[in-house]
């Protein structure tokens, strides 16, 4: 089935909501996502949105805790850019009726996060994500002009490529007619034809084991370019976040959010004894590459495979009124945290790069966009700062829209439609053989884990990427044969993004920000 849209939007997130809602007014929009509509990164994004408010703080101070924190590599102009829209984004979230705490005065309830010289992270208890999906949510769905499909899997961009030419990477003017997707409940592979594609997708943190992000985060957006002959940017940069609940049995790893250690929450070893001090002047507070890494060390030095978060100073009734979410979690495997330290390990978390994009959000692909965790902006650089990524959705959803509304008015589609062919699944035969793609994906998840984790080496990286091509060619040749379905093109998206973060951890040589390898101690 052919469906013509003005703006295409793959991702039901903070980003490819934002996006859908500004863009709306100026032509028909569709809005495809894999799962239910709510589900996605956002949904689990407990700690808040960093902005300046109030004159305590000041948009100097948070930019320079950014660049600090991304160590080097971000993109300053797009660093002040993205910090000084924040007050503005955040008065649009509020007229969609989101709802931030408020405090003594009606003033925003401020948290401080780890890298942060300032209380300033906007938070809705400890569940800011949720709160932010729900309300553009709605407003998506009570918009005319919008039509959002569920249970639709993108399985690859529409390019010149699905017109009998050749692309390559050094292709001049690559454009994006739209996409294929899967209709996970007839099985039906649709063609969406589109003037303006927006890839909202999420990111990749299923490539390891252990992962913060729902069970969807499989990389498609990366992945999708990927294929496209797009331009990607600073994959080697995923950041773990320190603190997930240990709870092996569990998937995805629970979150404890950071804003627990800017209430004063210690990290200490299996004794009971604090660390940090060995690490980082800033203790529990330092950016979270270095958490990671003084905890991943510490565990090795152990033997052990968790430590532990002690919340029991912030006392009682605020860490049952400010982390209700939390409270109720860890009562329900067994742990009281008024009065019990909370067993953590570090989790993968987030993708710093991405489709590397311009202030507009456009990719290397005319036509293409991309917000939020997918893109790489330059903002996060080495590594993001806590809370700076919803705001970076938003801001580069809004960037987009603008730019996009823009194009949409004074260029003309010249491609045919009616050029474009659907997808083609003569001669596939249906794999009856589940095993062959969940055991891949076992294999995958614990070479990335393995090899491609939080500490890294030559030998580590070297052989990830051999054991990698092995798996890539042995899934291409599955996937040449069997008929599409959604375990499948997921397995491919991974695979595509675990040989991408290790051939760009390979290729930098030097430790910066979240790549530390062992062979390149400074």
């Amino acid at each position: 089935m052919r469906h013509e849209v003005d703006f295409l939007i793959i991702g039901s997130g903070i980003a490819g909501l934002s996006f859908a809602l500004k863009v709306a007014p100026y032509g028909k929009v569709c809005i495809l996502t894999k799962a239910e509509a709510a589900e996605g990164s956002t949904r689990y994004a407990q700690g808040g949105i960093a902005a300046v408010m109030y004159d305590s703080d000041s948009f100097e101070k948070h930019i320079q805790d950014t660049l600090v924190a991304g160590d080097g590599i971000c993109d300053r102009n797009v660093v002040e850019m993205t910090i000084r829209e924040a007050p503005e984004r955040i008065a649009e979230l509020v007229r969609y009726g989101i709802h931030f705490d408020r405090g003594a005065g009606d003033r925003f309830d401020l948290h401080r996060e780890g890298g942060h010289s300032e209380y300033r992270i906007l938070h809705h208890k400890d569940n800011t994500g949720a709160e932010i999906e729900r309300g553009l949510l709605q407003a998506v769905l009570d918009h005319p002009n919008i039509e959002l499909k569920e249970h639709r899997f993108a399985i690859d961009l529409i390019t010149q490529h699905h017109l009998g030419q050749r692309v390559t990477k050094h292709t001049p003017g690559i454009e994006c007619y739209g996409a294929y997707a899967l209709d996970c409940e007839t099985n039906r592979i649709d063609t969406y034809l589109a003037k303006i594609t927006l890839l909202a997708t999420g990111g990749m943190g299923n490539v390891y084991t252990t992962t913060t992000t729902p069970v969807i985060s499989t990389g498609d957006g990366v992945a999708m370019v990927h294929r496209a002959r797009g331009v990607l940017q600073d994959l080697e940069f995923m950041q773990f976040h320190p603190t997930s609940l240990y709870n092996p049995a569990e998937k995805p790893a629970f979150l404890i959010t950071e804003a627990m250690r800017g209430a004063g929450a210690i990290l200490k070893d299996l004794q009971g004894h604090e660390f940090m001090q060995k690490y980082d002047s800033r203790l529990s507070l330092a950016p979270r590459d270095i958490v990671a890494r003084a905890i991943d060390n510490e565990m090795k030095l152990a033997g052990v495979d968790h430590l532990y978060l002690d919340a029991r100073g912030i006392g009682r009734d605020n860490l049952i009124n400010g982390f209700p979410t939390i409270y109720a979690k860890c009562l329900e495997a067994g742990i009281n945290i008024t009065k019990d330290m909370i067993p953590i390990r570090p989790a993968a978390h987030y993708q710093c790069g991405g489709i590397k994009v311009d202030r507009n959000g456009e990719s290397s692909i005319r036509h293409l966009y991309a917000a939020g965790e997918c893109s790489c902006t330059g903002l996060h650089g080495g590594n993001r700062l806590a809370s700076n990524s919803l705001l970076e959705a938003v801001v580069y959803a809004h960037n987009a829209a603008e730019h996009a509304i823009d194009r949409i008015r004074h260029t003309a589609f010249h491609v045919q439609y009616s050029a474009i062919p659907d997808w083609n699944a003569e001669g596939m035969a249906l794999n009856e053989e589940m095993v062959l793609i969940t055991q891949t994906k076992k294999e995958l998840q614990e070479i990335m884990s393995n090899y491609v984790g939080i500490v890294r080496s030559d030998l580590r990286l070297q052989r990830a990427f051999d054991r990698l091509n092995l798996i890539f060619r042995e899934t291409e040749d599955l996937y040449n044969r069997s008929v599409m379905t959604e375990e499948l093109s997921e397995l491919r998206n991974l695979i595509a993004c675990a040989y991408l973060i290790t051939k760009q951890a390979m290729a930098r040589r030097e430790n910066r920000g979240l790549h530390f390898s062992i062979d390149l101690i400074r």
